[in-house]
């Protein structure tokens, strides 16, 4: 008897890829700038966004739409930053967002009065990097707390994107991190991946990111 094998990974990764072009045309139509960022469980992520919409939501107008397997914990946390309603999507066990949860968050914001679109991805360093949601491109935000070798463990993350945040160097007095070793290991990986330094506990590097994100609003090329 013939057997027909079906690769249901396959076709749902094909679906989501067209719906992942949708919102990329849409976003794009609207010029909308959206970043998806991605991390590890505990590497700031969550503050360096609280941080940048304090600092830049009224200059340009921010939309985020959080992602967490459980609680809508972060999706609190950075309504407190702004007017606009924060969307919080609850995979409910799933290790990452998909185009789908990012067209139906979409449909609620009103896309005429930002500038910028943050998703701050579910936190896991595997999962989330095969997913296009439609994003400009991908960030990947890693600290100082979780050892310089952290591209090599999880290479397809740092390998989809373009820049990298590296967090929380306040605590380098205290630790034994070599900065220099990460970032290089990080461009084994990804020789053209773009860094910023910043502590979102004390604001140490932050006006570079938040430079960077005026110049991707205002549609500037950023070497």
């Amino acid at each position: 008897m013939a057997v027909r094998q079906i690769d249901v990974r396959e076709r749902v990764m094909a679906r989501n890829d067209e719906l992942a072009h949708e919102v990329r045309a849409r976003l794009t139509a609207a010029g909308v700038r959206a970043f998806n960022v991605m991390s590890s469980p505990g590497s700031g992520k969550t503050l360096l966004l609280e941080r940048t919409l304090a600092a830049l939501d009224e200059e340009f107008g921010i939309a985020v739409i959080t992602g967490d397997i459980q609680t809508q914990n972060d999706a609190d946390r950075l309504a407190r930053h702004t007017d606009r309603l924060v969307h919080a999507v609850v995979t409910g066990g799933a290790c990452h967002l998909d185009a789908m949860q990012i067209t139906r968050s979409l449909d609620a914001i009103d896309l005429e009065h930002i500038r910028l679109l943050f998703i701050e991805n579910v936190g896991n360093l595997v999962c989330p990097a095969s997913w296009d949601l439609g994003e400009a491109e991908k960030i990947v935000v890693f600290s100082v707390t979780e050892g310089e070798d952290k591209p090599l463990k999880y290479p397809k993350m740092f390998q989809m994107a373009r820049h990298a945040i590296l967090n929380k160097i306040d605590l380098l007095p205290h630790l034994d991190f070599d900065v220099d070793q990460a970032i290089a290991n990080a461009r084994r990986i990804n020789p053209d991946l773009q860094f910023f330094l910043t502590s979102a506990r004390t604001g140490e590097g932050l006006p570079e990111w938040y430079q960077f994100l005026r110049e991707q609003a205002a549609g500037t090329p950023v070497s």
